[in-house]
């Protein structure tokens, strides 16, 4: 192949990770105001295993390329974009589009990586740390001495929330399943086993008064419990509605029931407020502030990873034409990390 051509991952419908389709085509050329990044690492994340099966919320019509972030060096760049950005490591968020080896985007949209931290070990922590660090600290603002339930402690997002409160001086209570246990004690978090033990009494018994924040990317019936675990004070984010992944029917009907629970609580009179997180918030109102803010909140996540206050969980590199392989193994529920794909 020579070199002005590039490979992408085409999710062509809701297949098998083997149906997706290794396609290779010419390297596009920035237009004004963009630049091409060669792309050196993108992830498997919890959103494609959903578009997979045609049930993430707001996917684009198939066929299409996956690929909600992605880590690389920037090769070319449009009109009115600094030259001199030309080899500069950079990550950004892009919802679709990284399981290729060269990915176009706005100059804007990248954010730049710091020196002295890898492709593979900023990739683990674009989408999971910048929705960590905003639930954390811009939803709940999570304070040292405060008590927090982080749901889903060992998973991507969970791991990464976990250390962020631990850093932030805040107690956390995290549910895993038992293998993980150990793990999360090593980090100060007390575990709790949600397959065998009844969660909201054990929350209970370790914070009499109710947590300061409960993380919840379950959603589903349960999140009735995580409510009623608040403090007076406190705050609910729910991030997702893991609970209906395999569920057939309206993909839009579980995130739209949860927006009516927000609704509904945040107009009670009950000193306790809920949010449903969404990173794309605000981007289409005001793109140069939601820019601004990402690229701080970024900038914060990979000086932390910088700190080791959170560390990158890398659960396995496989490359980019082996994406059904790394599908197939992050749906199989028996890694711990982000399963990197080199492109």
């Amino acid at each position: 192949m020579n070199a002005a051509a590039m490979v992408e991952v085409v999710l062509p419908g809701k297949v098998e990770p083997e149906g997706l389709e290794v396609r290779h085509r010419a390297v596009p050329t920035p237009g004004p105001g963009r630049i091409v990044v060669r792309v050196e690492a993108t992830g498997v994340s919890f959103a494609e295993q959903q578009m997979r099966r045609g049930r993430y919320y707001d996917q684009p019509p198939f066929p299409f390329v996956p690929g909600y972030d992605m880590v690389g060096a920037v090769s070319a760049v449009g009109d009115g974009v600094d030259a001199g950005l030309v080899g500069t490591r950079v990550a950004a968020l892009l919802k679709v589009g990284g399981w290729a080896s060269h990915v176009v985007l706005d100059a804007a949209d990248a954010v730049p990586v710091p020196d002295g931290i890898g492709a593979a070990e900023a990739e683990t922590v674009v989408i999971n740390g910048i929705t960590a660090w905003q639930m954390l600290h811009r939803k709940a603002r999570v304070r040292t001495g405060q008590t927090v339930l982080v749901h889903g402690a060992n998973g991507g997002v969970g791991s990464v929330l976990v250390q962020l409160a631990r850093a932030a001086g805040a107690k956390v209570i995290g549910t895993a399943a038992a293998r993980h246990h150990d793990a999360l004690r090593e980090q100060g978090v007390t575990p709790i086993d949600y397959r065998t033990e009844d969660v909201p009494a054990r929350v209970r018994a370790l914070a009499p008064g109710g947590v300061d924040a409960v993380f919840d990317h379950v959603g589903g019936r349960g999140i009735v419990d995580s409510w009623r675990l608040l403090a007076p004070g406190g705050t609910l984010v729910s991030y997702g509605s893991a609970s209906t992944r395999d569920d057939e029917g309206s993909k839009q009907w579980p995130v739209l029931k949860l927006l009516g629970r927000v609704w509904l609580w945040n107009a009670l009179p009950n000193r306790r407020r809920a949010y449903f997180f969404n990173v794309w918030a605000g981007r289409a109102l005001a793109p140069a502030r939601f820019r601004a803010r990402l690229r701080a909140d970024l900038g914060e996540v990979f000086a932390a990873l910088g700190r080791g206050e959170i560390t990158a969980r890398i659960a396995a590199e496989l490359p980019l034409t082996q994406a059904a392989e790394a599908m197939r193994l992050a749906e199989s529920g028996t890694v711990a990390g982000k399963i990197v794909l080199r492109a």
